[in-house]
């Protein structure tokens, strides 16, 4: 009867905690930033239908790097509980503080209790009404949960991408003035960023109840282009909702 190799608690758990982090520093990098009218969260990706920012309800956004299938579960699993929660009471009820507690605890038993942890790390963003502020939380993939008040920095080279973000940082700047600094955050001396490579969004207290809208690339060129006159108007671009399925 052969004898079970035996791996102390602390190294399991560090092998772990290694593995998940070598795999997400190798995807693109997703930054999210409050500006003047809400939350821009804007992800280099090189896929057109294979989203890593989506709707979770009215005024929560969803964004992702890492494993895509792991973290797509996540978000349809966030879309349900917020669906099933706000027509058991009400709308208000779903909130983004709750459903990123919901996604530390289910990644920590993951992290915890599996041989593989989840690959991923994810953002969810809240819009805040009657003057409150916008709520931007950070779950890793051991389920530790971080809230940050004007911005944050998933996957990638998070550390390098961040720093060069916060230089430019700048608290209630206009959409086109974010968006052009998160461009120039993920774009390195060697790695350019094209607008056909950008994923973005915004949670914006103009789109009403629905405040989640994705920008296109018409709407991209015309923001990441330099504006004399002054900076570009916000777009209102595609509609209510996603085009997800949940």
């Amino acid at each position: 009867m052969s004898i079970p190799f035996y791996v102390a608690p602390e190294q399991a758990m560090r092998d772990r905690a290694e593995f998940a982090q070598k795999n997400i520093a190798r995807g693109r990098p997703l930054i999210a930033t409050t500006y003047e009218h809400g939350v821009l969260i804007v992800a280099e990706n090189h896929s057109k239908t294979l989203h890593k920012i989506s709707e979770i309800y009215d005024r929560i956004a969803f964004g992702g790097v890492g494993r895509y299938n792991e973290y797509e579960q996540l978000r349809v699993a966030g879309v349900r509980h917020a669906d099933t929660k706000g027509f058991a009471f009400s709308r208000e009820d779903v909130d983004a503080r709750s459903l990123a507690n919901l996604y530390a605890q289910y990644l920590n038993n993951v992290f915890t209790h599996e041989m593989k942890p989840l690959e991923v790390e994810i953002l969810v963003a809240e819009l805040a009404g009657d003057g409150g502020a916008d709520q931007l939380y950070h779950v890793d993939y051991q389920g530790t949960i971080t809230d940050e008040e004007h911005f944050l920095v998933l996957g990638g080279d998070a550390e390098t991408v961040s720093e060069r973000f916060s230089e430019a940082h700048q608290v209630g700047w206009d959409l086109a003035t974010a968006l052009n600094a998160a461009v120039r955050a993920l774009t390195a001396e060697e790695h350019t960023v094209g607008v056909e490579n950008l994923e973005v969004a915004v949670l914006s207290r103009q789109n009403g109840r629905r405040a989640f809208r994705r920008i296109d690339d018409r709407d991209l060129a015309e923001l990441l282009a330099p504006t004399p006159g002054g900076p570009a108007s916000e777009p209102l671009a595609q509609g209510p909702g996603t085009g997800d399925p949940s």
